[in-house]
């Protein structure tokens, strides 16, 4: 059993805002500007979006989101784990989670964006892991060098 315990939370939450601080850190260090996709606070607040934090013995470990594109369709969205707790299983059961909660909802495809930069190479893994393929370019994403986009179906 992994002891981790899994919620909905609220990005405004000193504890959850403080590993987004982080999260939103991480990115700029290794994105060009123009090509930071991640949802800010405004964004996380945003109705469409569900995010979701992973503790284990009390510790906030990692955050991931879900956001609604239409019934049938979502996006993973701010997916995080403290640099501490990498390699634990972290983003694979958030992942799950997410992707537990979107079928539960009767969504068909789940999408994601994410960097193409080598500190993104372990998310690349992961997502392929779960049975992400490529595709091109979702939503209102534009193809760039700096980004890959992935999807899945949920069935």
């Amino acid at each position: 059993m992994s002891g981790f315990v899994i919620s909905q939370v609220d990005p405004r939450d000193e504890e959850v805002n403080r590993l987004l601080q982080q999260h939103w850190q991480f990115t700029k260090e290794v994105t060009p500007p123009e090509h930071i996709h991640a949802l800010d606070l405004d964004g996380l607040l945003d109705p469409s979006v569900a995010l979701f934090a992973l503790w284990k013995n009390g510790r906030l470990l990692g955050v991931g989101a879900l956001r609604t594109l239409d019934r049938s369709h979502v996006e993973i969205k701010s997916m995080h784990t403290t640099a501490s707790a990498r390699g634990q299983g972290v983003a694979r059961a958030l992942l799950a989670h997410l992707l537990k909660v979107a079928r539960d909802a009767g969504v068909e495809r789940a999408s994601l964006e994410t960097g193409i930069q080598e500190a993104f190479r372990p998310a690349i893994s992961l997502y392929a892991d779960t049975g992400f393929t490529f595709r091109g370019p979702f939503a209102d994403y534009v193809e760039n060098s700096n980004s890959v986009f992935m999807t899945r179906r949920l069935d």
